[in-house]
Parts: C-alpha cells; sequence; structure tokens
C-alpha cells in the first residue's frame, strides 16, 4: 500500500449518507450567509458571531434532517452515522476556512506555518452517533507556531458556541509518534487518523511515519494490550453478555468489540475501511456480513438512545429498551412483547460479535504472543489426545480438516475432548466447527452415539457448562437440540431474572455440577445429601437443561415445556420410566417453589396436597434439586436464607408425610410437640407461669411459628398490662430477615396498622402471621427485610421501633405518611405487571386464600391490607414472594364471623375493591 493510500484526504460528500448531502449541509448557503453577515468586516467578533450563526441555524437543520429521516428509516444506521460525522465535517471545515482566511489570513506563509486538522476515535472512523465527542488533532510540522495557536484558539471558541463536546489535542509529528510509544490509547487513536481539512502533504506524512516508526514490528503488544483492555473492560462491565440492562459501547459483545477487530487489523494489514478485513483473508464472506450486520444494529441501537435521552447515553437501561423497541418497529407477538423480540435480536448480535472477537483475537495472540494458555477445568496435568486431536500452541484441534468433517459427528467429539482434556479450543477448529454447522442434520440427531456423546458431556467431566456455553455460542447447541433455538439469547424482561433463557439454563446446570462436586455442602446440606445418597443423574441433568424450552410462547411454558422434554428425553435415549419422570418434572419445576413461597407452610393441608401432588420420596429429592438450581441459576442475590429456610421445611415435612404418612403432621402432635420444645427452651420458668403460657395459645398460634417465635411472644406477653404494646425485634440470621413480634390488646385492623407501621421505616415484609391469644391480646409476628433484601442492621433497630410506636399511638399517620414515600423509579416504570386476584377455599381448612399477583411497589402491602381491614376481613397470615417487580402476596382471611368466604358476590366486591386500592396506588407511585 502506497503512502498516500495510508490516509483518505477526500473532502467532497461521500456515499452512504441517509439524505442527500446538500440537505445535510449546503456549503455554498451557509457560506454566501456568512459573507453577507460579515460583510468586509476585520473585526474578530463580529466574524465570529456572524459564523456562529449561520453554523448554529445550519448545524440545527442539518440534525433535523438526519433524525427525520433517520426514524423513517429506523435501522439505516450507518448511512446516520456517517451522516453526522459528514455534517460535522462540514463544520469543522467551514469554521477552519473562516479562522484561516478572514481571522488570521496569510499572505506569504512559512514551512512552518503549516496545519492539518485531523479527526480522530469515533469521529476518525467516520462514525459519529447524535451527541458523540468531536475528537480533533491540530497536526504541525514543527513547534507550534503563534499563527496555529491563534487558529486553533478561534476554531475551538467558534465550535464551543456551537455546543459541540470537542476532545482536541495540539502536536507535531514528532510528538504524535514519542506519546504513541508511551500511550496504548494515544497509539489508538493514531490508528484512526482521518484528514479533515488543511495540509494534505503534513498529514500523510504523519500516516508514513506512524506506520514505518510506531506500528511496524510492534504487532505482538498491541495485541496484547488490546487483549487486556477487553478483558478489563468486561469485567467492569460486569462480566456477562447478558447483563441486562447492556451498555451498547462498552459492554460485552459491544461496539468497542467490533472497533478492536478493526484496530487490529488496521494495525496488522493498514487496511482503511471495514469491508478490507476480507481482502486481507482476515473473515470469510459469512463472518464480514455477521461483522457488518451486527455493527449496523448496535449503531442503531445507541443513534436512538442519544435521540430519545437528548445526550451520549450509550446504557440501555429497561424505561429506554421499551422506547427503542418501539422506535425500531418491534411490536408484540407470539404471546411476548415487542420489547423482548428487540433484546433477543441485541443479545443474538452481542454473542455473535463475542464469538467474532473471541476467535480472531485468540487466533491472533496464538500466532503473535506464542503463550500457551493454561489447562481449565478439573485437571492439571496435560491428557493424552485422542486420535484425530492434537494440541497446537496450547489449544485443542484436528489433526486434518478433511478427516474430522468426514465423522460429523466430531462437532460434539470436540467439545467432550475439550472437557476430557480440560483444554481450551483453538480458534481454527473453532471456526471450521462454525462454518459446518449444517453438517448436524436430522440424521446426527438420531444417531445413539451422538447422544451418547451429548450425555457424556453432562454427566461425566464435572464441568458441563464450558462446554454447553461454547456449544451455545458456536450454534452447535441449538443444531444439535432445534428445540432449544427459540430461547437463544432470549431475554425475559422483567427484573427477576438476570440472564437470557439459554444463559439461565447454562446457569442452573452449573449450580447442579457445583453441589455434586461437594462445593455447597455448608449451603445447601439437603441437597448435597440427597445428590450424595443417589438419584437418577440422567433424568435430573435432562430435566434441568428442558425445564424452560417452552418459554416465549402463548402457551404455559410449564406445560408445553413438558411436552417438548418428552420429545427431547426420547431422542437422547432415556428409557420409558426416565422419559415420563423427566417430563413430570418440567411440567411442576414450579410447584416447590410456588407452594413454598406463596402458602402457609404450617396449615397441614399445604403438606398434605404437595405430598399428594409429589407422590413419592424420588420424585421429592429430585424436585428439590431441581427448584434449589432453578432459583440459584436466576441470577445473583436471588438464593437466599429466606427461601432456603423455606424449601428445607417444606422439603422435611413433606418427607415425614411420605414416610410416615400425614397423620404424623396432625395439629395435635406438632401442638404438643410445640409446648415441648418451649418448656425446654424456657427452663427457669415456674410452673404456674409456664402452664399459663401454654394454655393461653390456639393450636393454630403452635402449629404456625417456631420455637425461636414462641420464646419471643412468651417473654413479651409476661406482665403485659391490658393498654400496654410491646415490640420485640430479633434477628433471624437462619432466614436473613429480621423478626419484628408485637404484642397488645387485639382490635380490628391491626395488620394493617402494623404493615404501614412497616412500610414507613422502608421495611420489606416477607412473612407475616398474627394469632389471637384465648385471652384477648394480639400475637403478630412479621420477618421483614431492607431493600437490597437482608436484615436490618442492629443501628437501625431502634429507628423502627420508634416509628411502630408513633404510628400505634397514632402520632403518624401511616395513610398520609406514605404519599411521599413509595414513589417508583423512572427506569422501573417500564415493567408492567397483569394484576390476578384469586379466591380458593380448598387450600386451607379454615381460611379463605387472598391470593394477589400484581406490580410490587412500596406501601402495597399496607394497601392491600387496609383494604380488607375496611370491609371486616380478618387476616391470620400473609405470605409474600417478590420475583422483581412482580409481587404475590397470598392472605389467609376469615369474615368476621370466623368463617370463610363462599358469597360470590362477597368475593367480587372485595375483588373490585382491592383492584381499586391497586390503580389507586399505582397512580400515587407514578407521580
Amino acid at each position: 500500500m502506497s503512502v498516500s493510500e495510508l490516509l483518505e484526504t477526500r473532502t467532497d460528500a461521500p456515499d452512504g449518507l441517509i439524505a442527500s448531502a446538500e440537505d445535510i449541509f449546503d456549503r455554498v448557503a451557509v457560506e454566501a450567509e456568512i459573507a453577507a453577515s460579515a460583510g468586509d468586516t476585520t473585526d474578530a467578533a463580529t466574524i465570529r458571531k456572524a459564523t456562529v450563526t449561520a453554523l448554529n441555524a445550519a448545524r440545527k437543520n442539518g440534525r433535523t434532517v438526519i433524525e427525520q429521516a433517520f426514524l423513517a428509516n429506523p435501522r439505516s444506521a450507518r448511512d446516520a452515522v456517517q451522516s453526522y460525522a459528514w455534517l460535522t465535517d462540514c463544520l469543522v471545515q467551514t469554521v477552519f476556512k473562516v479562522a484561516t482566511e478572514r481571522l488570521h489570513p496569510l499572505n506569504n506563509p512559512t514551512s512552518s506555518q503549516r496545519m492539518a486538522v485531523l479527526a480522530v476515535g469515533g469521529y476518525g472512523r467516520f462514525e459519529m452517533a447524535p451527541f458523540s465527542d468531536v475528537d480533533l488533532l491540530f497536526l504541525t510540522p514543527y513547534k507550534i507556531t503563534a499563527w496555529a495557536e491563534s487558529v486553533i484558539e478561534s476554531m475551538l471558541y467558534i465550535l464551543w458556541d456551537l455546543h459541540l463536546k470537542v476532545g482536541h489535542s495540539s502536536r507535531t509529528i514528532k510528538d504524535c509518534l514519542r506519546l504513541g510509544k508511551e500511550d496504548f490509547t494515544i497509539r489508538t487513536a493514531m490508528l484512526e487518523v482521518r484528514y479533515v481539512d488543511g495540509d494534505t502533504a503534513l498529514a500523510q506524512e504523519l500516516a508514513s511515519n506512524l506506520f514505518e516508526d510506531l506500528f511496524d514490528g510492534t504487532a505482538p503488544e498491541f495485541i496484547e494490550a488490546k487483549l487486556e483492555e477487553r478483558k478489563e473492560r468486561h469485567i467492569k462491565q460486569g462480566g456477562q453478555r447478558y447483563v441486562v440492562e447492556p451498555n451498547v459501547k462498552e459492554g460485552k459483545g459491544g461496539l468497542r468489540d467490533l472497533q478492536t477487530l478493526i484496530w487490529v487489523a488496521k494495525y496488522l494489514h493498514r487496511v482503511v475501511r471495514a469491508r478490507e478485513l476480507r481482502d486481507v483473508g482476515m473473515f470469510s464472506d459469512e463472518e464480514y456480513a455477521i461483522f457488518a450486520e451486527a455493527n449496523n444494529f448496535l449503531w442503531g441501537v445507541r443513534c436512538h438512545l442519544h435521540l430519545l435521552t437528548g445526550r451520549a447515553m450509550d446504557q440501555l437501561t429497561f424505561d429506554l429498551q421499551v422506547e427503542v423497541a418501539d422506535r425500531m418497529g418491534y411490536a408484540d407477538k407470539g404471546g411476548r412483547r415487542g420489547v423482548e423480540h428487540f433484546m433477543q435480536d441485541y443479545f443474538l448480535h452481542a454473542t455473535q460479535v463475542g464469538e467474532l472477537t473471541r476467535i480472531f483475537l485468540t487466533g491472533l495472540e496464538n500466532e503473535h504472543l506464542k503463550k500457551e494458555p493454561m489447562l481449565v477445568g478439573l485437571f492439571k496435568r496435560r491428557r493424552k489426545m485422542k486420535p484425530g486431536f492434537k494440541m497446537a500452541n496450547g489449544r485443542l484441534t484436528f489433526e486434518d480438516e478433511e478427516t474430522f468433517l468426514a465423522d460429523k459427528l466430531n462437532l460434539l467429539r470436540i467439545f467432550e475432548e475439550g472437557l476430557r482434556t480440560g483444554v481450551l479450543i483453538h480458534p481454527d477448529a473453532m471456526r471450521v466447527v462454525t462454518a459446518n454447522i449444517d453438517l448436524i442434520d436430522d440424521e446426527m440427531r438420531a444417531s445413539r452415539e451422538a447422544s451418547r456423546l451429548f450425555l457424556d458431556l453432562l454427566l461425566k467431566h464435572g464441568n458441563p457448562e464450558r462446554a454447553l456455553r461454547r456449544m451455545n455460542e458456536l450454534g452447535v447447541l441449538a443444531a444439535f437440540v432445534p428445540e432449544f433455538e427459540p430461547i437463544v439469547a432470549m431475554m425475559q424482561f422483567n427484573m427477576y431474572h438476570a440472564f437470557t433463557v439459554d444463559e439461565h439454563t447454562i446457569q442452573c446446570i452449573s449450580a447442579l455440577a457445583e453441589i455434586e462436586r461437594g462445593e455447597r455442602v455448608e449451603d445447601l446440606p439437603i441437597s448435597s445429601q440427597v445428590l450424595k445418597a443417589g438419584v437418577n443423574r440422567k433424568v435430573l441433568y435432562v430435566a434441568l437443561f428442558c425445564h424452560d424450552i417452552g418459554k416465549g410462547r402463548e402457551e404455559d411454558h410449564s406445560i408445553l415445556g413438558a411436552r417438548i422434554a418428552r420429545k427431547v428425553a426420547t431422542r437422547l435415549g432415556l428409557t420409558k420410566a426416565e422419559v415420563e419422570t423427566v417430563e413430570w418434572l418440567v411440567r411442576y419445576h414450579l410447584l416447590m417453589s410456588d407452594v413454598a413461597q406463596k402458602r402457609d407452610l404450617s396449615d397441614p393441608r399445604t403438606i398434605r396436597g404437595f405430598a399428594k401432588a409429589v407422590s413419592s420420596k424420588k420424585r421429592l429429592d429430585l424436585l428439590l434439586v431441581l427448584t434449589v438450581c432453578d432459583i440459584r441459576g436466576v441470577g445473583p442475590g436471588t438464593w437466599n436464607n429466606w427461601k432456603a429456610a423455606l424449601l428445607r421445611d417444606l422439603y422435611r415435612q413433606t418427607a415425614t408425610a411420605l414416610d410416615e404418612g400425614i397423620e404424623a403432621l396432625s395439629p395435635t402432635a406438632r401442638s404438643d410437640q410445640a409446648k415441648k420444645a418451649l418448656r425446654e427452651s424456657l427452663g427457669d420458668w415456674d410452673k404456674k407461669a409456664m402452664r399459663a403460657e401454654t394454655g393461653r395459645h390456639y393450636d393454630t398460634y403452635w402449629q404456625g411459628l417456631g420455637t425461636p417465635e414462641h420464646v419471643v411472644f412468651a417473654n413479651l406477653l409476661k406482665g403485659l398490662g391490658a393498654d400496654e404494646i410491646r415490640i420485640g425485634l430479633t434477628q433471624d440470621h437462619d432466614r436473613d430477615a429480621t423478626r419484628a413480634a408485637f404484642v397488645l390488646a387485639d382490635h380490628p385492623g391491626i395488620f394493617s396498622r402494623l404493615a404501614g407501621a412497616l412500610a414507613l421505616v422502608g421495611a420489606n415484609v416477607v412473612d407475616a402471621r398474627t394469632y389471637t391469644t384465648k385471652d384477648g391480646y394480639a400475637t403478630a409476628v412479621f420477618w421483614v427485610q431492607d431493600h437490597d433484601g437482608h436484615p436490618f442492621e442492629d443501628i437501625r433497630l431502634k429507628r423502627l421501633e420508634d416509628m411502630i410506636h408513633k404510628t400505634l399511638s397514632g402520632k403518624v399517620v401511616a395513610r398520609e405518611a406514605m404519599r411521599s414515600r413509595d414513589k417508583m423509579k423512572k427506569r422501573e416504570r417500564a415493567f408492567k405487571v397483569p394484576t390476578n386476584i384469586t379466591f380458593d377455599n380448598e387450600g386451607s381448612d379454615i381460611y379463605t386464600m387472598i391470593e394477589v399477583d400484581t406490580r410490587d411497589r412500596p406501601g402495597l402491602l399496607y394497601d392491600l391490607t387496609r383494604t380488607l381491614a375496611d370491609n371486616h376481613v380478618y387476616i391470620a397470615s400473609a405470605v409474600i414472594a417478590t420475583y422483581g417487580e412482580q409481587v404475590v402476596d397470598t392472605f389467609y382471611v376469615k369474615d368476621m364471623f370466623g368463617l370463610k368466604f363462599f358469597s360470590d358476590a362477597k368475593m367480587k366486591s372485595l375483588e373490585r375493591k382491592l383492584r381499586e386500592a391497586i390503580v389507586k396506588g399505582a397512580e400515587r407511585a407514578d407521580t
């Protein structure tokens, strides 16, 4: 490549603008307007004012033209970003002309009085979003002269007056070379210099010197620096490609990854444009098409973000995801919101960008750095390769491509070999696998050997998630299990799931492998014990792989998923009995979680119904482990001691019911056991006081609470005065919550008043029970957490207690104080959760269960309980299950006569009033 080709020096309008160049910026008209306004004056202020006035109008017009054209063609991102760069060129060139011809003219310039104005960074690539920075390099041949300093100063003042965010540097060619050697950021910027105006020979001299004196021979250190920079950037952005609110520019699989490819290609091959990556053999036609499509899509998203927010915004937050999806033409269909279709496309592109970057950069790392990667997995010593495979630069590849492709099963074998040996797959081998994915056909899927290989990947090596993730990213997983393809990169638009459905599935399998390796014995004693005792691992892994495979369709994903799982498990060669168990597990994979989190586990009918549904200890064991892995795979912080305690309680009670019969959980037996435990805990009490305590409560009290709560209430009730209110705040470390216990004279609405007091101090209620003693006292206990899902710190307990006393004494009226405290954050308002209210008279022997499934917000529990209290509904307990922005509040209630609600009219009236309370509360939170 000759020196003259290293730097484009055209200043005429390029191809690929979103509107005609003249509509974007009419250079002749603008220059005529400046000339007419400034006339023949030499007054700098007048000339500057005339220039700023004309260019401000032209800039505003040009941006309007580009935005309107872009909104009309919302996916023409490449044309849009080039148009913004072209408009910026026109502004800079006009300002340079005014500065050099009118403000600081030179009649006979010397050789030192030369200057080139160059674009660097994204502007240098001729890619600009609406609010991108304008990065300029003012290049001079020698030390900067007074004339050059004046020109630069005048230009910058005018550009700032145009409200452009300008980044600038003034350097000589020697400065550029020296600083580029010292700083990789500056060296990267030098890769993207583009001529805008001024002395072309000077600009070309810089380009030539950069390649000859800076870039040549230094590729290994540059590649190493870019790889390290990429790694640090990904860690900073969350380390996951599927971050739910991704950064389009800096995130994993984002624009910066694509730009890294361009930087390295320019460094190695002196290419000017991305399309030249094919010409130098870096990309195949198919790979370049993926690159170009992803680049256009991501730039489109970024431009829409800038235009929606009116600033340089690159974070795709929840509220903006909805608006960008709408602008890009995504509509609701197939049971999914438009925003979910949009984000699935986003993550598919991010995955492809990630794989393209990984394969390309890893290949260069092998070629230029000659570093062998560390072995991964469980093996520290290298195992001998099976026939047909070999090591190349410390990575796994095939001995001969033709032989490798002659047996299509090798497309699975290479992943199993990688797990078996603990060696990473070579980038060249990954490219071959991707290019020949169509070899995976129906014949191969039906092959018994292929099924064995796939099951061995899951079962034999102790870390299946590594192979599954790589297979997924290369498209092998969806090709071998076509039923998996719809959930690849599928985003669930809610605040509960931190991952896409496919990544969640892999995270769940990783969680199971962790337990099997014995790494979670302390955290998960029962699951660890169940796996150690022995279960059908094949059934468990296949069920976990299929548990969410039915998502994204209009039909219930558990029902559809069960049908799909039967098909997949049969094809993988499981026995008839194993297939039936897999199908059952997928169909009921939410059952244990729902019962544990949404039902009162002290109610015998809850356990009776669940035990009947599970029917055997074998299925209970499998369902427990699957449930634990499913919750742990949702995202960081989702699993906690509260959920663990609920699941353990449900498991133990159900196991007892299955082994000994439901009679083992009879109310009388449980009450007797609870009283005995209290006597042992309070051994220093005299017999008379203990008889009074054990005799003052009904059976439901003894069944519904544990010994720690019974001890707390016994001490609070001892010597209680008729009008006295006592509060006991203690930490329940087993459940990751603060236990708030209250004793006071019983009266209607007590549950609601307590819920209001707790809401006012920012306490999230996760469970609550209230009972009445035989002598007329209310014993209410609430388990509460702070906004981060943790128990309240001990230093905050005093403030919590003071606010509760003020509310109960009437000094603070919860209804009024709540108005300013339950506002919803702007970014969370995009989430819509339909309200469903159901009444159930079968789930409990003595209570009607009212289940309210709706959008969560501060103060919701108070609104619901106040509405119930106002309608003379007695609340015995409330079980609260939160899933991100969705909450399911289940109330165990009676009417004012102590009976269930059987009247349809009464139930409809209550439902209407609850819905009204939800709507009014939501309106209050949105204002």
